[in-house]
């Protein structure tokens, strides 16, 4: 199993709730400071931090596997390190590149997808590297799978939902939370803006004003 679920630290759960929502996630674990929801394709988690932590507004590449130890062994044999962590919610595998990007892959709590998820909107989780060629083997090392290919850009698609990026960069970094939408884009900046959020549409981009500053971004049909 591997799903895309990248990780939101923010200091206002509750606005970024309501802007999720508005996106057409469904809430599918709700811990106070730890809050999971679904997409039609792929997993966002909400982890409150304090308002004057330098973790507040920033976002984690992660991934979701079923089981840990089997997921690390495979990974290891693929030629990607990958090790077992206690993470501050629970067991994680760290996976770490050659490129020194880290990132988590947790226990999925479901394989299932809610359906009452908008099945237009896909996850993204964005990998900024200056060796995109070595960062595409990693992702295919965990089990990704290549969509698009290039010497500077790389996408691929997961088993259980979600779409992975790596794009080139001269630092190595995580890129913010953002979304593909397969459905009328037109209709989606409608519901923000009824939902009381900013969101402009240029062509076939739409940007949403983000809790607490910043933006998120939702790419639709070509």
């Amino acid at each position: 199993m591997l799903r895309v679920r990248p990780i939101q630290f923010t200091s206002d759960v509750a606005a970024w709730k309501h802007l999720l929502v508005a996106l057409g996630l469904v809430c599918v674990v709700d811990r106070g400071d730890w809050v999971e929801f679904d997409a039609g394709s792929g997993r966002v988690a909400l982890h409150r931090t304090a308002a004057d932590s330098p973790d507040d507004g920033t976002t984690v590449f992660g991934v979701e596997v079923g089981d840990l130890a089997e997921f690390a062994r495979r990974t290891v044999a693929d030629g990607t390190r990958a090790e077992l962590f206690d993470a501050d919610h629970g067991q994680a595998v760290r996976i770490t590149a050659q490129d020194g990007f880290t990132f988590p892959a947790d226990k999925a709590t479901s394989r299932a997808t809610s359906p009452e998820a908008d099945p237009g909107l896909a996850v993204v989780g964005t990998w900024l590297t200056p060796d995109v060629p070595g960062a595409a083997q990693e992702l295919r090392n965990i089990g990704a799978r290549p969509r698009n290919m290039s010497t500077d850009a790389a996408d691929f698609s997961t088993k259980n939902g979600g779409i992975l990026l790596v794009r080139q960069s001269s630092e190595t970094a995580a890129g913010g939370l953002s979304f593909e939408y397969d459905g009328d884009l037109a209709a989606l900046e409608a519901r923000l803006t009824a939902a009381g959020l900013r969101a402009a549409r240029t062509g076939s981009l739409l940007t949403v004003q983000a809790p607490r500053g910043g933006t998120i971004t939702v790419a639709g049909p070509a």
